[in-house]
C-alpha cells in the first residue's frame, strides 16, 4: 500500500510553475468538478506530490483545499507562493513559515470604530519541528541558483486577508501594524488553506511563502527587478524539501525509534554478507540501524552495465505484470537509457548525470517493493565508482 501523497497548493501559475518543475513525469488526474491536479514525484526523492492551482483568496483556497483533501486523503497539506514582508529585518527573496496564520478581517463596525474579531490557526508541532530542523541542518536549496546569498528562513505568524497591501501609510497597513504587530508577512489564501485542515481531523498545513515585496508601495519597482520568480524559487526548495521530510515522517509514523543511547554496542555492531562469483546477497530486516554498504570482492569489480542491463529487464518484466503503469514504465526507461549513455562516457560529468537519472528511476517505481530493493543495489554500485 503506498503512502498518502503531500498536497501542495498555489495561488499564481508562477508559483505552480516551480513546484511543477521539480516533479518527475507528472501526471493529470481530473476532478470530476472540473479541478485539474498534476500527481507526480519529487524529482530527488520519493515523496508523492499531488499539485493544484487555487486562483487568489481565501475563499477559494479553502474551497480546493477542502477538494484536494477528500480526493488524495493526504498525509500534509502544503501551501506555497510569495507574500509581503512586514518588518525590515526580512530581506527580498527570505522564507516566511507560517506557525500560526492570522485571519484578520473579520470584525464587527459599530459607532465607537471597528472591532476586530480575528481567527488564528496554529501550525502543527511535528511539521514546525520537522520544517525548523531542515533550516538548521541547511538540508535544502542545493537546486537554487548559485552565486546568490542563501535565503534566511523565519518562522512566525502570517497575516491572510483579501487584499494585497502595497502601502505602509494606509489605514488597512495601521489596523495591521496596530492588531497583528508580530506577522512577519501578509498574503491572501493562507487562512482558507488553514481553515480546511483543520476541519479534517487536524491535517497538518504547512503555509511557506517567499518574500517578493515589502507592502510598503514599492511593490511594482521589486516586480520589474523580478523578485517574483526568485521567492518563488526559494519558497518551493524549501517546501520541497519539507514535503520529503512530512512523507518519510508518515512512512515511519508507528514505528519504533530507537532508543539506544550514543555509542552503545547496538549500534556499532556491524554483518558483513559476501558474495562471490555471481551470487547475490540480500538483507531481510525489520530495523536498519546504520548504514547498508554494498561493494564487490577486493580483485572483483562489479560490473554495473550488466547490472543496469539486468535491471531493464526486470521493468520490463514489472510491466508486463501490471505492476507498473505504461507512463511511468516509458519514464523509467528513458532513464535507463540516459544512465546507460552516462556510464559509457565515464566522465565526472556523466557520472553526476548517471546518478540523478537512477534517482529519478527510483522516484518513478518507489511503490513496487521488490523494484526499489534492486534498484538500491544499482544505485549503490553507481556510487562505489571513482
Amino acid at each position: 500500500m503506498s503512502t498518502p501523497p503531500i498536497v501542495i497548493l498555489t495561488a499564481l501559475d508562477l508559483e505552480y510553475q516551480a513546484i511543477r518543475e521539480k516533479l518527475v513525469v507528472p501526471r493529470l488526474r481530473r476532478h470530476p468538478q472540473g479541478t485539474r491536479f498534476e500527481v507526480g514525484r519529487l524529482a530527488d526523492g520519493r515523496c508523492r506530490v499531488a499539485l493544484a492551482h487555487v486562483g487568489k483568496g481565501n475563499h477559494s483556497a479553502a474551497v480546493l483545499a477542502e477538494r484536494a483533501i477528500a480526493e488524495f486523503k493526504p498525509a500534509a497539506l502544503l501551501f506555497v507562493g510569495v507574500a509581503g514582508a512586514l518588518h525590515s529585518h526580512i530581506a527580498l527573496g527570505d522564507v516566511v513559515m507560517a506557525t500560526h496564520v492570522y485571519a484578520f478581517h473579520g470584525g464587527t463596525s459599530q459607532d465607537d470604530g471597528f472591532l476586530g474579531r480575528p481567527r488564528v490557526w496554529e501550525t502543527s508541532h511535528i511539521a514546525d519541528q520537522i520544517a525548523r530542523h531542515i533550516n538548521r541542518s541547511r538540508a535544502w536549496g542545493h537546486d537554487l541558483s548559485p552565486g546568490r546569498p542563501f535565503p534566511e528562513v523565519h518562522f512566525g505568524p502570517i497575516a491572510a486577508g483579501e487584499v494585497v497591501l502595497n502601502s505602509r501609510v494606509s489605514a488597512h497597513a495601521r489596523w495591521i501594524r496596530e492588531h497583528y504587530n508580530d506577522a512577519l508577512a501578509i498574503e491572501m489564501e493562507g487562512a482558507g488553506v488553514a481553515q480546511a485542515g483543520q476541519l479534517n481531523r487536524a491535517l497538518p498545513v504547512v503555509v511557506v511563502r517567499g518574500i517578493s515585496d515589502r507592502a510598503d508601495g514599492s511593490k511594482e519597482v521589486t516586480d520589474r527587478e523580478a523578485w517574483q520568480p526568485r521567492a518563488v524559487a526559494n519558497a518551493a526548495s524549501f517546501a520541497a524539501a519539507l514535503a520529503e521530510a512530512l512523507a518519510a515522517d508518515e512512512q515511519h509514523d508507528g514505528e519504533p525509534r530507537a532508543t539506544e543511547p550514543k555509542g552503545s554496542s547496538a549500534m556499532q555492531e556491524t554483518t558483513r554478507n559476501i558474495a562471490k562469483d555471481n551470487a547475490r546477497v540480500g538483507v531481510q530486516a525489520g530495523t536498519v540501524y546504520g548504514g547498508v554498504r554494498i561493494t564487490s570482492e577486493p580483485g572483483q569489480p562489479a560490473d554495473l552495465a550488466a547490472a543496469l542491463s539486468d535491471f531493464r529487464a526486470q521493468l520490463q518484466r514489472a510491466r508486463a505484470a501490471r505492476r507498473l503503469d505504461e507512463d511511468t514504465y516509458s519514464a523509467a526507461e528513458a532513464e535507463l537509457t540516459v544512465a546507460e549513455e552516462a556510464l559509457r562516457s565515464n566522465t565526472p560529468q556523466s557520472r553526476s548525470a548517471l546518478s540523478l537519472a537512477l534517482k529519478k528511476v527510483r522516484g518513478l517505481i518507489a511503490d513496487v517493493a521488490e523494484l526499489a530493493a534492486n534498484l538500491s543495489i544499482v544505485i549503490a554500485l553507481a556510487q562505489g565508482l571513482s
